[in-house]
């Protein structure tokens, strides 16, 4: 198991998920990818992301400054 961080800061929607979108040919099951995003609707993309794709959420956390920490398991 692999843990690989994705820093998106300054990016908008959607681009914080496209570029997790092009990170998945790297990730193997039971891999983490960290995203830190401050994209106000990265909280809600994310989820509806990982709903869709199966994958699982781990959390998503604003840490006060607008900036936000989520991790998904593949």
């Amino acid at each position: 198991m692999a843990v690989k961080t994705l820093d998106t800061k300054g990016l908008k929607c959607p681009q914080p998920i496209l570029k997790v979108v092009v990170m998945v040919p790297q990730m193997k099951e039971g891999d983490i990818l960290e995203v830190v995003a401050d994209c106000p609707s990265f909280p809600t993309d994310i989820k509806a992301w990982c709903d869709k794709k199966g994958k699982t959420l781990l959390f998503c956390m604003d840490d006060g400054t607008g900036t936000h920490s989520a991790q998904i398991q593949f």
